[in-house]
């Protein structure tokens, strides 16, 4: 049966091949919710599959389960026993999703589907006077039909059109905003972010034998994993760990512990590959022990190399060093045009330059860290990518565009809660002698709160001209995406259509990371409480006649 249901086409005219539309109007889908049985007209009835792994999406109705990805594209999952108001119960054999269109694809998740029927002329009947789980108002008909006991059996049919409409209002506006012009969130870089902060340095920071480092983020492609498999090459230096195919091209991977002198290190978990651009195009990997944090520091907490160490060769690659948290922290900022003039570096980028594509084979396990890309998309870095960085609330995972990103730093013990500030803010934070108002981020998705834990981070973003700090349960990487893996998201709510517009497609379709625009992250009553905590904490500034300073969170 759900082989023969998965062909149906999804037109009225074309239901039966070879058929006549008027045949095909009365064959049925019939299917079981609840204890009851319900019937659809077979045409809009695309496929019958099993109910797939979903991606829960905040914001949306509480009927959907979440969004899946069916061959492509992607689909959202609905759960009629939540719409009927029964008890839910969990999945078995049995259980089926109907994908439907209605101008969309929608699945729906059933019971059981019973069979395919075709009704005779009058025995679909009007439906004003039946009771069952379902509303009056949602049911276009009821087939009655003898059954083997000889007692009428009752089918309701369901108007999915109408159910959707009120269930998913937004749904029926779905399109707008792309007609009206609207940009995308993968293209929402407001001119606040891209702005803000202009004389500060974007780093990116990582750590190598207990001792911190950092890049400016403009040199980073991307934050990957260490994949358990690496392409060994001959006769190279001990500091190239070989290499590995990323995004259908070769890079180079370069031990930054080796590199320093330093004693190698058991792979493990938190290992991360930073891609940096060198000077030329190339690309070449470096291993760090772990990513730390995305840094914005201004430029007077910075200064140049000592000149005794900066005049020796041994360390040409360092750029700065940067003292943070009243000079207990130093960074060294590695100068990435200077890299290339390393040796270590220089070898292992003229190592895969000698390797034939064909040399190298792309295994599993390097494949599944970026979607295949046309060849023609092999350079490293085009106008179809757009970079993100992707972090995870529960078991889902979002996005945001690498560039609305200030920093991301660790969650202190404490956050300082303030009399009369807005409930939805979690407490503030002294992030370098500026008080930053944290948000919780699960609790503006509508998501259960969690206890605090090692792993969660604040991302800061620059919203409306104010500083704003987003608790997160955890950082995963940066990557690369490219547009044609990106694909809108169904518009199931307002607040959901406008902060979750898009959905990137990775990993041939078996990971969904849904895009956030951080402009929506707040809307304009919660912008209003900000700037009016924000005055508050200037004025009280000014009478306790302090020593002039930014004021609350205010970008540079």
């Amino acid at each position: 049966m759900e082989a023969t249901l998965a062909q149906a086409p999804p037109s009225g005219a074309d239901a039966l091949a070879g058929g006549d539309a008027a045949v095909s109007d009365r064959q049925f889908v019939t299917f079981d919710v609840a204890g009851e049985m319900f019937a659809v007209p077979m045409a809009p009835v695309q496929e019958i599959i099993r109910v797939p792994e979903v991606a829960r999406l905040p914001l949306a109705p509480s009927a959907l389960d979440g969004l899946a990805n069916l061959r492509g594209r992607v689909l959202p999952i609905v759960n009629l026993r939540r719409i009927f108001g029964t008890e839910e119960r969990t999945h078995d054999e049995a259980t089926r999703a109907l994908v439907i269109n209605l101008g969309q694809p929608l699945g729906f998740v059933v019971d059981r589907v019973a069979s395919v029927v075709n009704i005779e002329p009058g025995e679909l009947q009007p439906a004003e006077h039946i009771q069952g789980i379902v509303q009056a108002e949602y049911l276009s008909g009821v087939i009655q039909r003898p059954s083997a006991d000889g007692r009428r059996r009752l089918m309701m049919v369901l108007n999915f059109e109408r159910l959707v409409g009120d269930q998913f209002a937004a749904m029926a506006r779905n399109g707008q905003r792309s007609a009206s012009g609207e940009r995308s969130t993968a293209d929402s870089v407001s001119a606040d972010a891209a702005t803000a902060g202009s004389d500060d340095l974007r780093l990116v920071s990582f750590t190598v034998a207990g001792q911190e480092y950092a890049l400016n983020i403009a040199d980073v492609q991307e934050i990957v994993q260490l994949p358990e498999a690496i392409t060994a090459v001959p006769n190279t230096p001990a500091h190239m760990l070989g290499l590995i195919s990323l995004r259908q091209r070769l890079l180079p991977l370069v031990s930054l512990r080796s590199l320093f002198g330093l004693p190698a290190l058991v792979a493990n978990e938190h290992h991360r590959i930073v891609v940096v651009v060198l000077p030329g195009g190339a690309q070449v990997g470096l291993v760090t022990d772990a990513v730390k944090e995305v840094l914005s520091v201004p430029r007077h907490q910075t200064e140049a190399l000592p000149g005794a160490l900066a005049r020796g060769g041994d360390m040409q690659e360092f750029e700065a060093i940067c003292r943070l948290d009243g000079g207990r922290r130093l960074v060294s900022i590695i100068a990435t045009e200077q890299l290339l003039g390393l040796p270590g570096v220089r070898d292992a980028v003229g190592a895969a330059s000698r390797e034939a594509p064909g040399d190298i084979e792309l295994t599993q396990e390097n494949a599944d860290m970026a979607p295949a890309r046309h060849p023609n998309h092999a350079t490293a870095s085009t106008d179809d990518d757009t970079q993100v960085v992707i972090f995870r609330l529960g078991a889902e995972e979002f996005g945001v565009p690498i560039m609305s990103v200030q920093e991301i730093v660790r969650v202190p013990e404490v956050l300082t809660r303030v009399p009369r500030t807005p409930a939805f803010v979690e407490g503030v934070i002294n992030l370098r002698g500026t008080v930053l108002p944290v948000i919780d981020q699960r609790k503006r998705l509508g998501m259960p709160a969690i206890e605090r834990h090692e792993g969660q981070r604040i991302m800061v973003y620059t919203l409306g001209g104010l500083r704003t700090g987003f608790i997160v349960d955890s950082v995963a990487e940066v990557l690369r995406i490219a547009r044609t893996d990106i694909a809108p998201a169904p518009e199931l709510s307002d607040e959901q259509g406008r902060l979750i517009a898009q959905v990137a497609k990775l990993q041939q379709g078996k990971r969904l990371v849904m895009l956030i625009d951080p402009e929506q992250l707040l809307a304009a009553r919660e912008m209003r409480a900000m700037r009016r905590l924000d005055e508050t904490a200037a004025s009280a500034d000014d009478e306790a006649v302090a020593p002039p300073r930014p004021a609350l969170a205010r970008a540079a």
